[in-house]
């Protein structure tokens, strides 16, 4: 051994290292160890960035106000269209059920705004309400939504309807898939939590160089060193 001291120093460094990970790991935040934690207040924190509803309300579903539309979508089975044909009903469009098909006639302003309502309430986790109102559960309202909307965007492009075709897919994307992918978290804004975030990632800078130098004074200690 080369030099003792830098050896047992990063040896001590390595030892502290493995005593946080280990707390880090541990049940300590309410039932939660620290990296559920974190992981949840980001989550929390990005769904508060999230929220493009009411743009996509004043982009999409307010210039169509008035526009008819007539498609027909298909499904994966009866069922399916009979759920989905409930949604498009709420949207008071005109639906005829043959089978896994659906024939809908109506205002796609409309249209989008039942949607967006819906995606709206899954956002704030009020789930219970689409449930209740359609009678299926709340994740399937806004995956029947997903799937009759991708393929309503496919029938208007074959239509040669192109702007509609593209408010339905911006409401796909930005409330209906947010919605459904943040569902049961609740949104915070980073700036009523700036204080952790900042101390999160301090740690983390810290941390990591931390097991690099443990590994570093280890190694000089025992007489190996990086040449470049």
């Amino acid at each position: 051994m080369e030099n003792k001291k830098k050896f047992f120093m990063g040896l001590f460094m390595m030892i502290g290292f493995v005593i946080v990970l280990i707390i880090a790991f541990s049940p300590l935040l309410g039932g939660q160890n620290a990296l559920n934690y974190m992981d949840n207040l980001y989550n929390s924190i990005s769904k508060g960035s999230a929220y493009y509803i009411p743009k996509v309300r004043k982009a999409a579903a307010d210039p169509l106000m008035g526009t008819p539309v007539s498609v027909t979508l298909t499904l994966a089975n009866s069922q399916e269209a009979e759920k989905t044909a409930k949604l498009y009903k709420g949207g008071g469009a005109k639906v005829q059920v043959t089978g896994d098909r659906i024939k809908i006639e109506g205002d796609l302003g409309k249209i989008i705004q039942a949607c967006l309502a819906d995606a709206d309430a899954m956002y704030y986790n009020k789930g219970d309400q689409l449930a209740g109102k359609y009678g299926y559960n709340e994740r399937e309202v806004l995956h029947q939504w997903w799937k009759s909307f991708k393929e309503m965007e496919k029938d208007l492009k074959h239509q040669k309807k192109f702007k509609e075709a593209s408010a339905v897919a911006l409401t796909v994307k930005k409330a209906v898939e947010a919605s459904y992918n943040y569902y049961g978290i609740e949104p915070q804004k980073i700036t009523d939590r700036i204080g952790i975030v900042i101390l999160s990632l301090l740690f983390y800078v810290i941390y990591t160089m931390w097991y690099g130098f443990a590994f570093i004074f280890m190694f000089e200690g025992l007489g190996m060193k990086l040449e470049h």
